[in-house]
């Protein structure tokens, strides 16, 4: 059994190299613009869309009036009609289930970061990373490739540059140190509390980072639209926050390895951030029309940290390398009432949010958070012998 695994290096191109790289990047953003416009107005005037094969027909042509094309590689041109091609195809997916479609938009050069050789033209000489049309570019090889690479993606992340190789690799199961199943609650003040009762801290990246962010945005906001000093200050607000972007990761990656390698099954809250960080709704009296208080300033706090915490990003990490173990899993449960209901005896205990720990009559007394991931727990295990006995 296979599956894809993508690795990502850093590159260090040449001067020349960069400008090749950025000229590339514009000329693929043009052809992106090129084919949306054609799709609009093919469906405008006739009533009817084009699909990606007539388009790539096409691409000869384009070469023979627009020669630059010429100096890049046939598959990289084609990948950008690719991406056209799903981009539509999203759209009408959407459309078909009812959510907000949001029609495909053009691409500004500031934001069409990244191209593709989906089959050749790359490949890896002596440390160096072969681009056809291009040249030998330094790559970190910090780690070694594993598998047969399939695509290779360059990307564009304000003034650094990045190979993605996405590989077929073999699966190489791997046992998790106990047979044990762990509930995992989520939280802001501790990212994390087991039902172990270990603590996974919260080290609140952008948190930190928020009064350097504060004073970079500020001197962007006082800089003339299209200035070279404006642009010099849009690239140091984006390394700000790249910064936090690449430590959240990486702390998240760490304790997901950890508790892939640790227990086998790992349970967590069937959760939506995104619907707990929703702004907060108005207030309005019925009879003057005011706007009443509606507690939107903590609110606004509150998401923040929630979104700081980067949830969703651990759930994933944590899933996607218990797939790659094969023996491990990761499942959700519902977590109505977990933090109310008391551990020990299962009588419901009301809190309100600011109170932090659990006491019930029966005895049971600890910290509200380690009370809910032991119910979380005990939810799966519950789940599953009903389950072993129906079968």
């Amino acid at each position: 059994m296979s599956s894809l695994k993508t690795y990502k290096f850093r590159l260090y191109p040449t001067k020349g190299q960069v400008e090749k790289l950025e000229w590339t990047l514009a000329r693929c953003c043009e052809l992106y613009n090129a084919a949306l416009q054609e799709r609009r107005e093919m469906y405008k005037y006739t009533g009817k869309g084009t699909n990606y094969n007539a388009q790539a027909m096409q691409l000869p042509e384009i070469k023979e009036i627009r020669e630059e094309y010429k100096d890049i590689h046939s598959q990289v041109l084609q990948d950008v009609l690719r991406r056209v091609e799903k981009t539509f195809k999203d759209f009408f997916k959407r459309v078909k289930a009812g959510k907000t479609p949001g029609y495909p938009r053009f691409q500004s050069r500031t934001h069409y970061d990244s191209f593709c050789y989906p089959q050749a033209g790359f490949s890896i000489e002596n440390g160096r990373l072969a681009l056809s049309k291009i040249g030998h570019v330094k790559v970190k090889l910090h780690r070694k490739v594993i598998g047969t690479i399939k695509t290779c993606s360059i990307k564009r992340e304000g003034n650094c540059w990045y190979v993605c190789l996405a590989c077929e690799v073999e699966a190489m199961p791997r046992t998790p140190y106990t047979d044990e199943a762990v509930g995992i609650d989520l939280g802001v003040s501790k990212l994390a509390t087991l039902s172990t009762g270990d603590v996974i801290e919260n080290p609140k990246h952008y948190r930190r980072a928020e009064k350097k962010l504060a004073n970079a945005q500020q001197a962007l906001s006082r800089k003339k639209r299209g200035s070279n000093r404006r642009k010099k200050a849009v690239k140091v607000v984006a390394r700000l926050h790249r910064k936090v972007r690449n430590q959240r990761n990486d702390y998240l990656h760490q304790w997901s390895r950890r508790l892939v390698n640790t227990y086998e099954t790992i349970v967590f809250e069937d959760i939506a951030p995104a619907n707990l960080s929703k702004r907060a709704k108005p207030k309005q009296d019925a009879e003057t029309g005011q706007y009443l208080p509606n507690g939107a300033s903590a609110k606004s706090g509150r998401n923040k940290s929630i979104l700081d915490a980067g949830w969703s990003q651990f759930i994933t990490f944590c899933q996607y390398k218990a797939e790659e173990a094969g023996t491990v899993q990761v499942v959700k449960v519902d977590p109505r009432y977990t933090s109310q209901v008391c551990s020990g005896c299962g009588t419901v205990r009301k809190k309100t949010l600011s109170e932090r720990w659990h006491s019930c009559e029966c005895g049971c007394e600890l910290d509200r958070d380690h009370n809910a991931a032991i119910n979380i727990k005990a939810l799966w295990l519950g789940r599953s012998h009903q389950e072993a006995q129906a079968s």
